[in-house]
């Protein structure tokens, strides 16, 4: 007996939806005056962060992306049995297994999903993106949910003024579905890992290579481990070089974007590479201010706040970019479409 597969045309893939969620409790910079030796001015002038936003105990990676699913149900009209696959981007998960996305699916209801966790960490987002799109533009799937989502402060170290300062708590996730006639949706992406920098960020016990022991606690391996200028420099470079390559081979500039939502990581790192692309500040999507580094969830939160504030529009070009420990390097090109 033999298979006859009918030719199938190209799907293209689309973001229908985007939900976010952060946890009510503020922690400031003058909180964190009076936990390690910092102040205000030295914070905002090295990273543009006033506040951020901090789970209470006991609340999980998997609570906050929960929410965030909720949001973007809720803001698509649509429930949560319709969802077919949940791709749960963070580094922070409930536990190593089983994963977020399990945890997801089960306490938002989504009957029938299948899914799974990616980690890339701060460009855990576009990853999962483009993992999410190619499921859609296979025809297989119609409607998968993509979540980036972190709870940083479980790996922090409160004493650390270097990684304190930085980092949130927060989740983003949107929905993906085939574009309708005459839609572009998701148009390119350009990601890369360069593992020689992975001694410049990482948390390094709790894994295969150290085990959780009590030696491993009392060394401080659990937390997040940084050499600042090292990822400064990586991190500004490879934006930059990321949004170029695939704005080039689309035949554009940054003249035809009408958004740029990078990661926000550091305010310079985002103004240096609005700066190269000869992107005007108003196409700019900033929100480290308010919510600072919140890992994997830092884009679709941007896309929130892009929306809100009226700076994305249907019909836009928009270029998301991110740099993330690993190294690794995301970026994406798409047609706004809501």
């Amino acid at each position: 007996m033999s298979l006859t597969l009918k030719p199938q045309q190209r799907v293209r893939a689309k973001i229908s939806s985007v939900g976010t969620y952060v946890p009510p409790r503020l922690l400031t910079n003058a909180d964190l005056e009076k936990m390690v030796a910092t102040n205000d001015q030295w914070i905002t002038e090295r990273t543009g962060i006033h506040t951020r936003h901090i789970v209470e105990k006991g609340v999980a990676t998997s609570d906050l992306a929960a929410e965030a699913a909720r949001n973007c149900l809720a803001l698509r009209g649509i429930g949560p049995t319709e969802v077919e696959v949940i791709i749960v981007a963070t580094v922070t998960p409930d536990m190593f297994f089983p994963a977020t996305a399990c945890l997801v699916q089960d306490k938002i209801g989504a009957k029938g999903a299948w899914g799974f966790d990616l980690s890339a960490a701060c460009s855990g987002f576009p990853y999962a993106l483009q993992m999410g799109a190619k499921l859609v533009e296979s025809g297989v799937h119609k409607k998968v949910m993509v979540i980036g989502a972190d709870v940083m402060s479980s790996i922090i170290d409160y004493t650390d003024r270097a990684t304190c300062v930085i980092f949130g708590d927060g989740a983003g996730a949107v929905l993906l579905e085939p574009c309708a006639e005459g839609e572009i949706g998701l148009i390119d992406y350009y990601h890369e890992i360069d593992g020689s920098g992975a001694p410049s960020l990482n948390m390094p016990g709790g894994g295969s290579l150290h085990p959780p022991t009590a030696e491993t606690v009392a060394k401080n391996m659990h937390v997040v481990h940084q050499d600042g200028q090292a990822v400064y420099k990586f991190a500004v470079r490879k934006m930059a070089e990321a949004t170029e390559t695939v704005l080039t081979r689309n035949g554009l500039t940054g003249k035809d974007l009408g958004c740029f939502i990078p990661h926000q990581a550091n305010k310079r790192i985002i103004l240096s590479t609005a700066e190269r692309l000869g992107l005007p500040l108003e196409r700019v999507v900033i929100n480290i201010d308010r919510f600072g580094n919140t890992t994997a969830a830092t884009i679709p939160m941007a896309m929130r706040t892009a929306l809100d504030e009226g700076t994305l529009k249907k019909g836009d070009l928009v270029l998301l970019a991110s740099v993330g420990a690993g190294f690794t390097v995301g970026a994406t090109l798409l047609q706004w479409e809501m």
